[in-house]
């Protein structure tokens, strides 16, 4: 679990072994920069609690050489999938403005970078403008288009320039069964480099794999980030949501942490589960912006029913075809237009509500786009619908003659 409440009281006498383990991890760190090759290091950081952590060890590791021992350059990585919860996000951007400027201060290596999804393949543009229902379980579409093709474009890039990189990532055993599972079936350990399981070149570095939630909030608790201020904001956000991040997803092996039933931050249109416990948890919470979170909350609900009616969807999927489930019983296709528009109109309502833009000019440009196409393919199959009921009608008929 990643929720703070669950913490239990920290003794003075675990200060000694924490502190053991954090130069521990240092250690491997630090050998690790030094080795006598250019790599540079990709820092996966979305905000949250362990990819603080690791971003402050890597920049306690820096500070701990020379100036002219710092050859290897680290790209600090991000993901905004353009509809992240809007503390959450507000939080990262806030955060990488003062790490992009605290490292060129004390002149590191150290540069930021924040991935966005393809315009035709954001959360708006796929929903409204495609009528994607909103993301479940068995049809989680929004992961590998929002977060992970994004993020291994941009290495891919590094790659491509570098020939090699080393990503680190803040994964910990600890976080939970299923991540404990991922990570022994890989063999990921704190001191070893796995090999990405997608980009050639790429490996992986997990150093803070064994570490506890304990350790992790003891640690953030008692250092200052060496880039400046303090971390009460975002032990704040935490206490208040009673969630954790989702982290920057790699790999879908990994998307399981993103929409758990456990509390997280993640994308305020999230829908893989039936609550947002963070979202609640900051709304109950009484947070300034309570109304405006309010207002998000339940027009995630409304689209969590739009999705569970049939009528609201087409009856056959976006390529033509149709898919019967194992009991016979038709797959339904897209939302029709008439509903892509509702949710459209009601979009645009929130915005107003919540005086901020939800939705951009040139994801508006795509959806109208596709709605053109759309609007012609729409009523042929919807024509070829009626034509098959028709003839399903008329040879039931036939046979009760017959009979």
């Amino acid at each position: 679990m990643n929720n703070t409440s669950d913490r239990q009281p920290l003794h003075i006498d675990s200060c000694s072994t924490v502190v053991a383990r954090l130069d521990a991890v240092r250690d491997v760190m630090r050998a690790e920069y030094c080795k006598q090759h250019a790599d540079p290091w990709i820092v996966a950081y979305s905000g949250g609690k362990d990819s603080t952590l690791l971003l402050q060890l890597t920049w306690e590791v820096l500070l701990s050489l020379k100036p002219e021992q710092r050859r290897r350059n680290i790209s600090v990585v991000s993901n905004d999938t353009l509809v992240e919860s809007p503390l959450v996000i507000n939080h990262l951007r806030n955060s990488l403005a003062v790490i992009r400027e605290s490292a060129r201060q004390q002149a590191l290596p150290i540069t930021t970078t924040i991935t966005e999804p393809c315009v035709d393949q954001t959360f708006w543009v796929n929903v409204i403008g495609r009528g994607y229902i909103p993301p479940t379980r068995n049809f989680r579409w929004c992961t590998d288009r929002m977060k992970i093709k994004p993020t291994d474009s941009l290495l891919e890039k590094l790659l491509l320039r570098h020939k090699r990189a080393v990503l680190l990532i803040g994964t910990r055993r600890s976080e939970s069964q299923n991540r404990r599972r991922t990570m022994n079936k890989h063999g990921v350990k704190a001191n070893k480099m796995n090999p990405h399981d997608n980009l050639k070149g790429c490996r992986v570095f997990a150093p803070l794999a064994d570490l506890d939630n304990n350790e992790v909030w003891m640690i953030l608790m008692q250092r200052r980030p060496p880039w400046g201020g303090t971390h009460r904001e975002l032990i704040t956000l935490y206490r208040n949501a009673g969630g954790g991040e989702c982290p920057l997803v790699l790999t879908k092996d990994d998307a399981p942490s993103c929409g758990t039933t456990s509390p997280r931050f993640g994308c305020w249109t999230c829908t893989v589960v039936q609550k947002d416990k963070s979202l609640r948890g900051l709304i109950d919470a009484g947070h300034e912006d309570e109304e405006k979170l309010e207002a998000r909350a339940e027009f995630r609900e409304w689209l969590i029913k739009l999705r569970e009616d049939d009528e609201n969807r087409l009856p056959v999927r976006r390529d033509g075809s149709y898919k019967f489930r194992a009991d016979g019983s038709r797959v339904r296709g897209p939302f029709t237009l008439e509903v892509r528009r509702d949710i459209l109109n009601r979009l645009r309502v929130l915005e107003k509500e919540i005086g901020e833009p939800l939705l951009s000019a040139s994801e508006m440009i795509m959806i109208e786009e596709i709605w053109r196409i759309d609007e012609i393919r729409e009523s042929g199959r919807l024509s070829l619908e009626k034509m098959l009921q028709d003839s399903i009608v008329e040879e039931t008929g036939q046979e009760a003659m017959r009979a």
